[in-house]
């Protein structure tokens, strides 16, 4: 399998890691795993554990690191503090050794310390700039297992940071361990008591466990922060009084037994403020849950008045709106009524003179209209049907739209003008007889 680009080809081991790592995490990306892994040197629990953290919203190890110190409280003076001091000389021989030794020594750690001190002036210390932590603690814990074995307690996959973000979010003790690579008792240390069966199952079943080579930037960096005297040194630190602060220090050769003993004896102190720290939590959590309640309880009532509110204003709307529009049609009723009535008095102020009774081309016609009335009235039999209609349509009692029927053949007076007989007929045309009765039908509804 080869990655994208100019990359280097995976090996078997490296594929079969990418592909458990993307399985693990559900990431989608190939490249994304591939370049987890590389800044994790391969180490798929690191990198898993990376993954894990950056979803519960811990920073990744890669971030940039703070400049700031490191923020755990040092200086309580109830720390417990337990230094094993190295056996002295015992017998002639023993102290003759010794003290024939110690000008050597003497000389040697002096020199030491001041060619350490010089070179500082020439170049400073390349442990002072954090650029991988996570590779840091890594290259530690491999170096570890080559040297002493894969039989030791689990050691945090990350940086101290995450290690104390950890801690506290967990509420759990955090066992910090600085390794000093050039130290007469650090092997020892190693291999009988950090080995242990004993310690092990202590340490991995009762709390988190970080550790770190002091020659690395990370190590360092922890150890200007802790100012260990010397080695081997651990710290326990816990959440106490809302800050993360060291309740415990060891420091010298310990045997597993008397180092499972001491880190009781601290875990048993601090007992207390830890369960007080979970009561504290637990208030707090419930405090948050009911206010969390309140606030959703509030935001449901807020809604439903503004939803009410919201209701009453529609309805308000609805009702002058619907009012608006039956004023609306009441005044288009009133315009069409004073238009309509205007019409009505123009065409009657058209209408022609009524003949006399004598004239021989007189027409006398009577109107039944719809409400049973009777209307009189002479017309020519020269004039066009429009002229009955006009008078028809000026009458007061007449229906706005209507037709003139009459009977004997019964017929429909085509009194209006159409596209086919845009002159309607005359009285004579239209077959009427001096004395006629007409009949208007009302047209409104239809």
């Amino acid at each position: 399998m080869a990655a994208p680009g100019n990359e280097e080809e995976l090996t078997q081991d490296q594929t079969e890691k990418l592909l458990q790592f993307q399985d693990l995490t559900g990431i989608d990306s190939m490249d994304q795993c591939r370049r987890t892994l590389e800044q994790h040197h391969w180490n798929i629990e690191a990198a898993v554990q990376d993954r894990l953290n950056e979803q519960e919203g811990v920073p990744s190890v890669f971030n940039p690191p703070s400049s700031r110190p490191l923020q755990v409280h040092t200086a309580d003076h109830r720390v417990y503090s337990y230094v094993v001091s190295r056996p002295q000389p015992r017998g002639l021989l023993g102290w003759s050794y010794y003290l024939i030794m110690l000008p050597f020594r003497f000389t040697y750690y002096t020199l030491l310390d001041i060619f350490r001190f010089a070179i500082r002036f020439i170049r400073p210390d390349p442990r002072s700039r954090v650029t991988d932590p996570v590779g840091d603690v890594v290259a530690f814990v491999r170096n570890f297992e080559e040297q002493y074995g894969r039989i030791h307690p689990v050691f945090y996959q990350g940086t101290y940071s995450q290690a104390l973000n950890d801690a506290k979010r967990e509420l759990r003790y955090l066992l910090v361990y600085l390794h000093g690579d050039d130290h007469q008792d650090t092997d020892e240390f190693c291999r009988s008591t950090m080995c242990s069966p004993e310690v092990v199952n202590f340490i991995n079943t009762r709390m988190l466990f970080w550790a770190c080579s002091t020659s690395k930037p990370e190590g360092f960096r922890v150890s200007q922060a802790l100012r260990e005297n010397t080695y081997p040194f651990l710290a326990m630190i816990m959440l106490k009084e809302q800050r993360m602060t060291v309740v415990g220090r060891l420091e010298g050769l310990l045997q597993p037994e008397d180092f499972v003993n001491q880190l009781t004896f601290i875990m048993d102190a601090n007992a207390t403020y830890l369960v007080s720290e979970r009561l504290d939590r637990e208030e707090r959590n419930q405090t948050q849950v009911l206010r969390q309640q309140q606030d959703e309880a509030y935001l449901a009532s807020l809604r439903a008045d503004q939803e009410k509110e919201r209701k009453r204003k529609e309805e308000l709307e609805k009702r002058r709106k619907a009012e608006e529009d039956i004023r609306q049609q009441i005044l288009a009723e009133e315009r069409r009524q004073r238009s309509l009535q205007e019409e009505k008095e123009r065409k009657s102020e058209c209408l022609p003179p009524e003949p006399l009774s004598e004239h021989p081309d007189s027409v006398k016609i009577v109107f039944k209209l719809p409400n049973d009335t009777r209307v009189e009235r002479r017309f020519l039999f020269t004039e066009s049907l429009t002229v009955i209609y006009d008078f028809l349509f000026s009458l007061k009692e007449t229906p706005e739209k209507f037709q003139i029927v009459a009977n004997f053949p019964r017929r429909v007076l085509p009194c209006l003008p159409t596209e086919k007989e845009p002159n309607p007929p005359t009285l004579q045309q239209a077959g009427l007889s001096r004395c006629e009765v007409l009949f208007v039908q009302d047209l409104t509804d239809d």
